[in-house]
This record gives C-alpha cells, structure tokens and sequence, in this order.
C-alpha cells in the first residue's frame, strides 16, 4: 500500500512532553500501512532516544534518525523531507499532538482539492493560534483571498512533490523563524492551499513549565536579522503593491506593534525594552513604506507611527496608558426559543476599572500625534468612527480540549451619553444563537465554556461570559434537542455560563419528580419534567428490578413524558425507573428518577423510590455516633484517646 502521509518530528529533549505527541500518532484513524513516523532526534540528552528507538522496534510504522544537535528544528525537519515515502509530509513539533481524525481528514481534504498545502484547525493550549483563518473551510486559498499570513507556525500538511520540484526546504542552523521563511514561500508558490476548519487537527501546547523553543526570551538581533529574510521572500515573489504591503502588515502587527504594548511590554527590563524597540526601529524605517501602516487598527497605528519617528519615551508612556483597558461582559438572558438556545449579553471596554468613554464630537486632532494626549484623542475619535463596523464575537470552548467554535451572532451597537454628554461610552449588544443539531458548531459532547471576544480600536479582548448575579442568573432548564441533551448553567467558581452537553445528571433536575406527578391511566403513565422539548422525541424508560426491561417512551413538546407499560410482565414487583434522553447517543446515559413502579393485578402505583447508598449512609453515622460515645466514656474514666483514633 502506498504511503499516503509522513509525519516529520523534530526531538529535542522532550521528557515526558513527548508522551501526548507519540499516542496521537499512533492512534490516527487513517490505516496503519498508509502513514508513517519519522522522528529526527537532534542530539537529545535525555532518554529520549532510547525511548524513540524501543518504538520503532515494536512498530513498523516509526523510523527514527540520530544526528548530531543542529542548533534549531529546520535541519531536522530537512532530513525528514528526504526520507519521506509519503504523497505528503505533515509536520508536527514533539510536544504537540493531533487530533484523531487529522491525518486522514486533511489527506483527503487535499487531494479532493489538489492543495500542495492543506492547513487544518488548530487549538492553542496556553499558546495563541490563529482564529480568523479558521471560522470556515476555504477548499481554495490565497494569500490574496484569506488571512493565509496569520499562520506561519510549520504545522501543516504539504505535497511531497511540490517540496521536491520546488527545492523548498527550511533554513537550518541555530536561528529563530525558519518556520516563518519556508511557510511564506509555501503559500506563495503553491498553486493551492486548502484550509479545513471544521475539525480540530492540530493542539499547539504549552508545556507546564514553560520550556518550548518558542517561549525562550528572542535576542533582538539575531530574531530581527531571521524577520528580515521572511520579508526578503514576500519581495522576491511579489510585485510592489498592495498584496506586498498587506502581507508586510503581518509582521508589523504580530512580531512589532504587539511587542511594544501595554503590559506585555512593560513587564521587560528597561534595558531590553530599549534593545527591542531599536531593532524594531531599524526595521521598519528601512522596509515598510507609509501603506504598509495606514490600514491598521487605530492602537496598533499609534504604535508604528512613534515607532516610525523613533519615539521610545512616548511608546513607553502610551503602553502605560493602554495597559488599563480591559473589557467587560454582562449576560442578558439565558432562554430556550424554537429549539435554539439563545444568549444575549452586553460588552464594552473599561479604562482603569470604569466605562471608557470617547469624544461624542469628532475634531481634527494631528496626524502624527504630537504626545501620548494627542494619540489618545486622535485614538477614541478614530474608534467612534470605526464603531459601526465593530461586532462581538460568542464561542463556546471545550474546556477538555480548548477546540472552540463560533456561535451566529447578531449585533446592535449604542451609543451611550457619559457625563455632560461631550463624551459616549460604545456598547456592544449580541444575540448569539446555538443550535445544538449544528455538530459543525457544538461537535461534540462535554463542558463548554461561553467567551465572548470583541475587537474594538486594535484591541483584541475575551472574557468569559459573566459573571451573573446570582439573585439575575436566567435559569433555563435542560434542553432535549436534536438527539441531544444541552444544559445551560452558570460555574460556581466564575459565576460564568457554560453548556453541560450530553453529560449532565443531578443538575437536570429529574430529582424533584415525586410519585405524585406521576399521572397512571391503566397501563399509560405520564409526568412533566422540568425539561425544554420543542418537538415529539423517543426516549428509552429502564425498569430494573428481577430483571430489565427498556419501554420505548417520548417527551411530547414541552416536556411531558409518557409511556405505556408491558404490565403483564411486570406484575407482582416493584421497579426502579431511569430515564435515557439520547438512546441514539454513541454512549447513552440512563438518568435514574426518583420514583419507583409498583405493579400488581389492580394495576400500577407510584411509590417512592429508596434512595441510594442509603444503607450505608446510616453505617457510616452509626459509626460516626459509636466513635463519639467512646471518646466520650474515655474522657469521663480519664483515660487516653481510643487507639487507632
């Protein structure tokens, strides 16, 4: 069988980090004999490579190679491309790990698209990712027609013929943003790339004690030197212009603008912070040209135009201005509505611990502005009228995973007098809907997390959805929708909201049923759960008793249940009951209720179910009551504690 995929992994010392990495590679869906694992270890220390060799002899699907350490992952990448046997390479970093599924998702993505770059979604662990690029799937992107240039981490899936036929490789030796240089070409050679974004392929992980590569302090010089080559590929495989300037301003915002703010910047040593921002200077006074700056967002602008003159003091002072800005979130309303859940919430930014507020009228404030005063001014009449533009974002984050999804949202934006009326706060209000049958958008079951995220004047700011007052909290109850089972609540550490999907128990509420709501017309019974059930759904009703006996059941639209009972086989017992909501789940779950069926030959009667662990409950009180009653007989004879105690 041909090998369809070859995973390249350059080792490095890893440690136990590696663990997560090898298991995800093992376990991928696509057949055995149509991937393989080639490790490239770079020198490791640690025992790493025994580790690596002891895979290989037990699974013919691994290769490893020993080299010499390199000083950095592009020449161990390289040797994996030469070695490769597969139509395509996949890169991926030993302390990263895939999704189940990606390997052979993103092969037959590609070749149903002839991509010689298949880019899959990708979930940030404590590490940033790109979000914009992944709302949809893109069968057929550009550089020109998607924000291709927001991902240059080496993770993707790319043809080995085109590596082949174009000498692309990645620069190798001790050096930072190899990754950047071999991506950019990539994307600008290839005659296409496809993006898939509805399935999470790729975990970007943050190891516990902060170790990646990555997250080692950068020496300004030599990154800025590395920055520079990428810069020398957009030039030499783009015309001046728009396109050329547009993917510049990637560099500019990410590796530039965003290390000179608030308090990412601040936090520096005084003497780094100075370093940084002359090398950043020198860039940019000597590559970008004044289009390269006019279309970014009005913060990151003020940020390059004191960059382009050298200001240090006032990028200082502006951070520390900046770093007050924060945003805050207000839920609205929690309600189930035609067989969608519906959030409202309210967001605007805050400004030291209150409302920001920005001039109501516009006026001429410089361009560039003279001090910080001036680039404050020029900033808040900039974002008013910018607002019309702005919108909120709800995703919902699974807090197993961190995949997260984007949820529809509509948007009303206010205008809010503040203070004598000169100036206005800017308040955001969304309707998101979830539809729980929209797997594309709530995949799976688990806990997910409500975030909102509002891009506002060039800030970018989450927040979690909250938190609610609890005497406000809207309270909905557990929705039965599309074969599935969807509980919105609010945490109780955060007091934010989350959606429990396909495992909630006690918190459905089924508990409080007593025999008394249970309604028994010969052998029909009915009862009316605290449920939202907008259409006629079959469910499954387990009597457990001498036996087991499932009873095809529904929930009518609105919650009732009803059943009708083979009561011939049940008579002269009393039977537990328990509810499955989802009988078509992959794994479906039996709720037990609180009732139990007595059924004799005058007919069927609800009774109190026995609650359960009640026996031993009391032996532990009986217990807890005789530990006190001889501690208090010792005391009384003055002796010492019971032993043992």
């Amino acid at each position: 069988m041909p090998v369809k995929v070859s995973v390249i992994v350059p080792v490095y010392n890893p440690g136990p980090y590696i663990e997560d990495c090898v298991a995800s590679l093992l376990g991928q869906s696509l057949p055995p004999d149509e991937y393989e694992v080639i490790f490239v270890d770079d020198g490791s220390t640690d025992a790493t490579p025994a580790r690596l060799d002891a895979l290989a002899a037990e699974d013919p699907r691994v290769r490893v190679v020993h080299q010499e350490n390199s000083g950095w992952s592009g020449r161990p990448r390289n040797v994996g491309i030469d070695l490769a046997r597969g139509e395509y390479v996949m890169f991926v970093d030993n302390d990263d790990h895939l999704g189940d599924e990606a390997l052979e998702r993103m092969y037959a993505y590609g070749v149903a698209h002839g991509a010689d770059v298949v880019v899959g979604k990708m979930v940030g662990r404590g590490r940033g990712v790109p979000m914009e690029l992944f709302r949809r799937n893109r069968p057929k992107a550009s550089v020109e027609n998607a924000p291709l240039i927001d991902s240059l981490t080496p993770h993707k899936m790319v043809r080995k013929e085109f590596l082949d036929r174009t000498g692309l490789r990645f620069p190798e030796g001790r050096r930072r943003l190899e990754d950047h240089v071999f991506v950019t070409e990539a994307y600008l050679r290839a005659d296409n790339v496809s993006v898939l974004s509805d399935y999470v392929c790729y975990y970007h992980v943050r190891r516990r004690d902060s170790s990646n590569a990555g997250f080692q302090r950068l020496d300004p010089v030599g990154y800025f030197k590395n920055l520079r080559e990428a810069l020398d590929v957009v030039e030499r495989y783009t015309e001046p212009g728009p396109l050329r300037d547009r993917l510049f301003r990637r560099w500019l915002r990410v590796e530039m603008v965003e290390r000179l703010r608030g308090r990412r910047f601040l936090t520096q040593p005084e003497d780094y912070r100075r370093q940084l921002f002359d090398e950043i200077h020198g860039v940019v006074v000597e590559r970008f040209g004044p289009g390269v700056a006019a279309p970014l967002q009005p913060t990151q602008r003020v940020v390059a135009a004191l960059v382009t003159d050298g200001r240090y003091d006032d990028v200082v002072a502006f951070a520390e201005w900046e770093s007050g800005v924060a945003l805050t979130v207000d839920p609205e309303g929690v309600e189930w509505r035609d067989g969608l859940l519906r959030i409202a919430f309210a967001a605007e930014l805050t400004h030291e611990g209150g409302p920001m507020t920005f001039p109501a009228a516009g006026g001429s404030p410089r361009w560039p502005p003279a001090d910080v005063g001036e680039a404050v001014r020029w900033l808040g009449e900039d974002t008013v009228g910018r607002f019309g533009r702005a919108r909120p974002d709800l995703l919902l984050r699974d807090r197993a995973s961190s995949a997260q999804y984007f949820q529809p949202v509509e948007v009303v934006r206010e205008t809010v007098p503040a203070g004598d009326g000169s100036r206005v706060r800017l308040v955001l209000r969304g309707a998101a809907t979830v539809d729980p049958s929209a797997r594309e958008v709530l995949p799976g079951d688990g806990l997910w997390d409500a975030y909102v995220r509002v891009g506002l004047g060039g800030w970018t700011k989450e927040l979690c959805l909250g938190p609610a007052p609890r005497h406000e909290r809207p309270a909905p109850p557990a929705g039965v929708v599309a074969g599935r089972v969807v509980l919105p609540y609010w945490t109780d550490r955060h007091a934010s909201l989350a959606l429990d999907v396909g495992r909630a128990g006690s918190r459905l509420g089924l508990g409080r049923l007593t025999p008394g709501d249970v309604s028994v017309d010969g052998p029909r019974i009915g009862a009316d759960l605290p449920l939202y059930v907008p259409v006629r759904t079959e469910v499954l009703l387990r009597l457990t008793g001498t036996g087991t006996h499932d009873v095809p059941a529904v929930l009518l639209a609105g919650g009732r249940l009803e059943a009708v009972l083979p009561t011939k086989e049940l008579t002269g017992r009393t039977w537990r009951t328990a509810l499955c909501l989802a009988p078509e789940a992959r794994e479906p779950r039996f709720h037990p209720l609180p009732v139990s069926l007595r059924v004799g030959v005058d007919g069927v009667r609800p009774v109190a179910a026995p609650r359960p662990g009640g026996l031993r409950r009391a032996a532990r009180r009986m217990r807890r009551l005789a530990r006190r009653m001889r501690r208090a007989l010792h005391r009384l004879l003055g002796r010492d504690r019971p032993r043992g105690e």
